[in-house]
């Protein structure tokens, strides 16, 4: 696989009528570092990197110029401007990198009804219904290029190949600003130089597991033994493994998404000892999740904490509820308890969490609150609170109603604790699409 700054860039340069490969992997380039350069042409070909310029704060994007000094998205602010001190910071823009990604999605749309979104800037499109009106995958991927490059003046990378893994392996290769075809008689010779981390579901440890087997590229992968792989890494990444490694991947392109968790997250300016304090934020991050659950519609059933301490250890705590909720006050409950039962009560802790899973509605095994309903009182209460928000906004009163009951002196002080507003999470499970 190419790494991030470009270097061992592969591209198809000639046009090819080659129509074995009709799935397409189109990822936008560096995108939120792009979206902000359009208001910002004096530093196109500079070092830049989105993100809060302080220590506590973390990598949004970075340009690719950015990239060749080892600077990546999710590495500490802090380290990023030791390895490029003279980098140029923008804050980011979440209503910006919304709208561009619309307006590129609505692109896709437009050559094919068959289109995977994967977040805000990335999506596996289906060709195979457009290669009579268009042309072959090439040209029909040439066009899209060029067409979102004069449009929005963002570049975008795609992979055409003749399933998904391999397509989403070719876009990462092409990058950036390239388009690589892998036509499906050379798609063995394509995939089977690549370093084994190409492959799906191989992080660090599993790759140091594989690396000690003497294996370092996908067909060093695939001339193993599938009982050697069973034994490395288990049954069904063993099984997995080996199939990628010879590009079996049955998957076809899916329209539709599903969520798959609602959470929140909050990185203190501080780090931060009281467990009061801790409370207190649950609590809030809580109400915010049960919010969003409301109004999407969800309930789940799968109440998760996480927790990150000063030396960046992240712990992550979950429990699973006898019945699907929505309410914050429930939410909080379960974390909280979580929470204790951690023991890191005394801890200095630099980032919390609360996120609810296993999502579904009231017709797939969602919320059912049955003949009577426990929580009938927090329940008119939080959609109270959901009808003063939809009408004030961010001026609405932090809901009272989780701030009285079970003597908890945290919960009564905590509709003065303002603190900084965590950062939205919402997951979707793609169905079909890899767990990136």
């Amino acid at each position: 696989m190419s790494k991030q700054d470009g270097s061992g860039r592969l591209v198809t340069a000639d046009p090819t009528d080659d129509v074995s490969a009709p799935i397409l992997h189109v990822d936008m380039d560096a995108f939120f570092a792009s979206v902000e350069l359009l208001d910002r042409p004096d530093l196109v070909g500079k070092p830049v990197v989105i993100g809060h310029r302080s220590d506590r704060s973390v990598v949004t994007a970075a340009t690719y110029e950015a990239r060749k000094f080892g600077v990546n998205s999710a590495m500490p602010m802090a380290i990023a401007l030791r390895r490029c001190p003279q980098a140029i910071v923008l804050e980011p823009h979440g209503e910006k990198y919304r709208h561009w990604s619309s307006v590129v999605m609505s692109m896709f749309d437009d050559v094919t009804p068959l289109v995977e979104r994967l977040g805000i800037d990335e999506a596996f499109l289906d060709v195979s219904g457009a290669i009579r009106l268009m042309g072959p995958p090439w040209r029909i991927a040439t066009e899209l290029r060029r067409r979102v490059h004069a449009e929005t003046g963002l570049r975008c990378s795609i992979g055409a190949a003749s399933t998904k893994f391999v397509a989403k392996l070719a876009s990462s290769v092409s990058k950036p600003d390239g388009l690589l075809v892998v036509p499906h008689d050379r798609t063995i010779e394509f995939l089977h130089p690549r370093p084994i981390s190409a492959l799906w579901g191989v992080g660090g440890k599993t790759e140091e597991v594989l690396t000690n087997l003497g294996l370092r590229t996908v067909g060093d992968v695939a001339t193993a033994s599938l009982d050697t792989l069973v034994r490395a890494v288990g049954p069904a990444a063993g099984a997995k493994l080996h199939d990628l490694a010879w590009a079996r991947d049955p998957r076809r392109v899916h329209t539709e998404t599903v969520e798959k968790s609602v959470g929140h997250e909050m990185t203190f300016s501080t780090d931060v000892v009281d467990p009061d304090v801790i409370r207190r934020e649950l609590l809030r991050l809580s109400d915010k999740v049960g919010a969003r659950l409301r109004a999407a519609g969800l309930s789940g059933r799968t109440v998760v904490l996480k927790l990150r301490t000063t030396d960046f250890v992240t712990i992550t705590r979950s429990r699973t509820l006898a019945d699907p909720t929505d309410l914050g006050r429930r939410i909080y409950d379960e974390v909280r308890s979580v929470y204790e039962a951690t023991g890191k009560q005394h801890e200095r802790i630099r980032l919390v969490g609360v996120r609810v899973e296993q999502l579904g509605t009231g017709d797939d095994g969602g919320l059912s609150l049955g003949l009577w309903d426990d929580d009938a009182e927090w329940r008119e209460a939080e959609s109270t609170m959901d009808a003063l928000r939809a009408r004030f906004g961010a001026a609405a009163p932090t809901p009272a109603s989780l701030l009285h009951g079970g003597g908890d002196d945290s919960r009564r002080r905590s509709r003065h604790d303002r603190g900084q507003p965590g950062d939205g999470q919402l997951g979707r499970h793609r169905p079909g699409a890899d767990g990136r």
